[in-house]
Formats: C-alpha cells, structure tokens, sequence
C-alpha cells in the first residue's frame, strides 16, 4: 500500500506560500488550511456527447466540497483545490478512420494526466466523474496507483433516439448499421435522431459495461451507474453523497486497493458476463488489475479456463440489452438499476457479497441498503429463466491466438455456429481502410461463411489497437440483407456496440510476428467453442508455418525490422505506443518494461476442467 501522501510545507516559503493563499481567497475557503491535506474534484472532457454533462456535476460536486471545508466541528478540515480535467478521443465520430488510433491511447493519456494531478496535487481525497470508456478505467488506474482515498461517478448515459418514422427508439449503433444502406434520405435521417440530448453511449456497450464493472468493483455507488446524464440527481442529490461517502472513507483511512482486491474484480467480470459486456473488459480488467497490484489477470485474478468455464457452464445472460437486444441502461435505470442484476447474481450465490466498497458496506450490505427490486423478466430476467442461457463473453487459445488473448462477444452473435464451431474461409485484408473500401465499393464480393482477417492494427501495429465498429457494422447489415454469414477475426479490437461473429484481441499480433500474420487468402480457419480455440488448419502443417513464418521475417528484415503493412507513426503518442504497449492479455497499454510482460503461450485444458475453488455453500456460493 502507498505511503500517505506529504503536502508541501509552504509557511517557510512566501513563494509557495503566495499562490496558496490567493486559490484560498479565490475559491472562497479558509486561508488557515492552506496547509491541510488536499480534497478536490476530478473530470473528464472531450468533442463529444459524452462529456457534455461532465463540468456540471463536476462544479456541483466542488460547491459541495467548499460548503463542507472548514475549521468547524462537523467540517472536513482540508485546503480544496480546483478541479481538473483530462482529455480523450470521441470514438463514435472516429470510427473507421485512422484517427481511431488514439482511442485507447485515451486511456493511457487520461491514466497520465490524473497521476500528474494527483501526486502533483498531494490529493488526499478525491470524486472523479467520469464519462464515455476509455477515460474512466485510466482515471481508475490513476487513482489505484496513487491510493490514497476516492470515489468514482459516471456521468450517465444518453437517452435513446427515436426514429420519426417507425417511431422506435434508436442510438449510435443505429447510425452505423444504416451506413450500408444506399437510401441517403434514410441514413440522414438516422444520423440527425439517434443522439438526442447528452451522455454517454446507452446500450451495454464499453461504457456501460465499465460503469458497471467499476460499480461493482466497488469504486463507484452502485446506484449512481445507471441513472441518464440529465437525471436530476446527478446535480442534487449524489453530490452531497459523495462529499458523504468520501469523508467516510478518509476518516477509515479506505483507499482504493483496499476495495479493488482479487475477489471485487472477480465479481465485476461475472456481473460483465451477465450483462452481456464489452469485449473492451477483457482489455480493461487487466489494466485495473495491474494498477492495483497484480501482475497477471490470467495468473492471479481469473485464467481463461475458469473465465471459460463460468460463461458455458454458470453464468446466464440477463440482460434484454441493446446491442444484442432491445432495451438500453436508462431502460434498466426505470427497472432499478444495476443494482438489480447484482442482486439476482448475489441471491443466486454467484458473487462474493462480502468485498468492501466506497460507500463503507459490504457488496452485500449495499444493495440491501438500496431496497433493491427483484427483476422485471422483461428488462432484466432471472438467473433461472435468464435472457441467454450462457454468458456473454469466451475467450479463445488455438494456433492463432496461443496467448489465448482472442476474445468473442458470445451474447452477440447471431448465426453462424453449427455445433458450436464456426468453419470459415480467409479473406485478407491488411489494414481495416482496405476492408472498409472493399465492403463500401464491392460488398457483393463477399461470400456466406468468409472469416474476414483484418491484421496490423494491433496496439504496436497500428498503432493503438483501434476498435471497429464501422466495419463490424457495415457486415451486419449485409449478412442481414444477404441472409449470409461472415465472421471477422483481427488484432484489433471492438466497440462494445458491434454484433455478429467477430472476435478480437488476437495475439501476438501481426506486427509481431503471431500467427495471424501467416494466414494466407482461402486458409480454413475453425472457431471451435466446445474447444474454446480459433485455428488456421494450414498452420497445423510444421513445414508450412516455418515456410510462412520465414518469408514474414524477410519482409520485416528488409524493411528495417518492422513489417512495411504497419501503420505510420507521425506523433510522438503514436511512436510511443508502438514501442512501449504490451499484448492484449495485459491490457493493451503502454510499459516503459514491455519485455517484462510477454506472455508465454498457454496450453488451453482439454477434459476434466476443475474450477481452482469449488463453489462454497449458501449465499457465498461463488468461485473465489
């Protein structure tokens, strides 16, 4: 655990001692604790919807907090500082461009600049609000690392659109589905109705997924998660809980890593499964993991065999959710909240109810507080009639992803599989632009059972690993209108909004040298969820991998040790996460000791698979 922080002694420095006192005077505090420990407010912005409604709960948070500070009885003793915001890439108007690149450098730069703050600042207490995906797992990540006590709210998420025509609500999801319609009037009008209003994306995409998880990671209220960015609360009544909450957890001296423990991420990746999640969590879980002191998801939270074994075998889908199904978050808000599904999770022993939270209660103990509502079974359904019978998320090992990072949006798919097993035919396409074009000029060239393979764009390849749901929505749509099926498996990733057979995080990636990087045009590539492996039955052949794996050498030697069907790198972010971000497994970000964290290949268990823990009796009948 991190020392306390130490605030700079200023009453022997009038330089110091200057700007101190006159922020005092500024923010209408008490000059007599300019040399208390500091508390403040936390934001994130960006040229998106998302981040709209940010800067008002962030100025209502900090009147709280002034009105609170001071030298009274009942009054936090602590000099305020004025808050702060980081910055992030809007992923909606990326997509499908090369901008995209920065999207999970969002991450690590928002990671970044609250670790300046924070340490810079000597905070010993502060509310992060937080919006759209990326920002608040870095802003998470911030605050494990400097440990000392905070409190996370999302800002909320947007109301759904409705069309003016069918008079059905739609989203951002909508938009890019209807791209690949040729009717201009219909996509204009879809474009100018699906985002009403403000907030964050609505459906169980990676927002919601991640607001959840940190929800139940215990950082976050639980009820706080799934209330709309325009809901009232969120300026009037959650403020004052949080100066609340937080007070508390100073005075118990709780910080972050005394809540992010094995067990609370365990149970935010179970409630992940449940709510038909992002594929993102499988990146971002790593990285909170790893902020809060381990060192491998796979080795010391959950291995891919267990994460397997939960989703075919244990944990049901709950959720009737857009984009898989119809409903979004401000449709589970008007049926409870989040706090509902974990209930149903808790009562079905599926979660350990004994891990700590923010607000001072066991996981338990808070949603009783809560008077939490039992499920609608319309919404939200019961864990023993569940929406679908196995989680929503797989991982996958194989010939093709022997860090067994790839990663398959199970509660998304939408045909395809015939016992379990997709058996598809290679289309290569070495860039996403080249898929893009192709599926916008010659969409007609695609094939029934093709396994689209988009490489390069891994985080070192691309560089940034960028998400692709232009794309993943485009085919859709076609396998809609075709009444065929396309898989799509790249070294990239997804939005939490695509559908569809596509699977992601495949590792090593192709700027690496893994065996995505060998796959030839025609290839058979077998995705097998009864084995949980992806294979190219071409690279079973000894002397085919080598000869393959050979002439990709040569092409990297001859151009300088980089393969030349990398992405350009023109910025200095970009040159750095080339050379410094690690494989999917652990997170995807940026290591300045990238050779430190290389995952050795995994042989995935066959037969007889025993989870580590056997589920104990009772309401704690969970793996832990």
């Amino acid at each position: 655990m991190a020392e306390k922080s130490k605030s700079v002694v200023f009453d022997k420095n009038p330089g110091r001692n200057a700007q101190t006192y006159g922020i005092a005077r500024q923010l209408n505090t008490d000059e007599s604790l300019i040399h208390e420990p500091s508390i403040g407010v936390i934001g994130t912005k960006g040229d998106s919807q998302c981040y709209l409604g940010v800067q008002r709960k962030v100025e209502a948070i900090h009147e709280y907090l002034r009105q609170s500070i001071g030298t009274g009885r009942d009054q936090l003793h602590m000099r305020l500082v004025q808050p702060e915001y980081t910055v992030a890439t809007s992923d909606g108007m990326r997509n499908g461009t090369r901008e995209m690149r920065y999207s999970l450098i969002g991450r690590e730069v928002t990671h970044d600049t609250v670790c300046e703050h924070l340490s810079a600042s000597g905070l010993e207490g502060t509310i992060a609000v937080v919006a759209c995906d990326k920002p608040p797992v870095g802003t998470l990540a911030g605050l494990l690392e400097h440990n000392r006590p905070a409190i996370i709210m999302s800002d909320g998420p947007i109301r759904p659109g409705v069309d003016s025509v069918t008079e059905q609500p739609i989203d951002i999801i909508t938009g890019f589905q209807a791209a690949a319609d040729t009717d201009v009037d219909f996509k204009t009008r879809i474009a100018r109705e699906a985002c009403p209003g403000y907030g964050s994306c609505g459906g169980m995409f990676t927002y919601n997924t991640m607001q959840t998880f940190i929800g139940v990671v215990g950082m976050q209220p639980l009820h706080m998660v799934s209330p709309p960015s325009d809901d009232e609360r969120r300026l009037i009544d959650f403020p004052k809980q949080l100066v609340t909450y937080l007070a508390a957890m100073i005075e118990r001296g709780q910080t972050p890593r005394d809540i992010v423990s094995r067990d609370s991420i365990r149970n935010a990746i179970i409630v992940s499964m449940a709510v038909g999640g992002s594929t993102n969590v499988m990146l971002h879980a790593p990285e909170i993991a790893r902020a809060a002191g381990f060192r491998s998801f796979a080795d010391d939270i959950m291995s891919p065999e267990e994460f397997n074994h939960l989703s075919q075998h244990v944990v049901p889908v709950l959720t009737d959710a857009r984009p898989y199904g119809v409903y979004s978050m401000v449709d589970i808000d008007a049926k409870g909240g989040v706090q509902v599904i974990v209930k149903a999770l808790l009562d079905a022993g599926l979660l350990n109810g004994e891990t700590m939270t923010c607000t001072g209660e066991t996981l338990a103990e808070q949603v009783q507080g809560l008077d939490t509502k039992e499920v609608d079974g319309t919404v939200v359904y019961p864990v023993e009639k569940p929406y679908k019978a196995t989680g929503g998320l797989r991982v996958l090992g194989g010939n093709l992803s022997p860090e067994f990072s790839a990663v398959l949006k199970l509660a998304g798919v939408e045909g395809g599989l015939e016992n379990n097993r997709f058996v598809g035919s290679a289309r290569i396409f070495n860039g996403e632009q080249s898929l893009l074009d192709t599926l916008e000029t010659n969409p007609d060239s695609f094939a029934n059972h093709d396994m689209v393979i988009v490489r390069y764009e891994g985080p070192s390849g691309a560089p940034g690993m960028p998400e692709m749901l232009d794309s993943t929505s485009r085919i859709t749509t076609l396998c809609r209108e075709q009444d065929i099926v396309i898989g799509l498996m790249t070294d990239a990733r997804f939005s939490g909004g695509s559908v569809g057979l596509v699977i992601g995080h495949v590792g090593p990636e192709a700027a690496l040298g893994g065996p995505i990087a060998l796959i030839e045009d025609g290839d058979e590539i077998i995705a097998d969820l009864d084995a949980n492996e992806l294979n190219c039955t071409q690279l079973q052949d000894g002397a085919v991998y080598a000869s393959r794996k050979a002439a990709w050498q040569k092409e990297v030697a001859d151009n300088n040790g980089m393969h030349p069907l990398c992405g350009e790198v023109d910025t200095r972010l970009l040159n750095r996460m080339r050379r410094s971000a690690v494989s999917a497994v652990y997170g995807a970000g940026m290591h300045p000791d990238r050779e430190l964290y290389v995952p050795e290949p995994r042989e995935p268990v066959r037969t007889g698979f025993v989870p580590q823990n056997k589920y104990r009796e009772g309401s704690q009948k969970a793996f832990n």
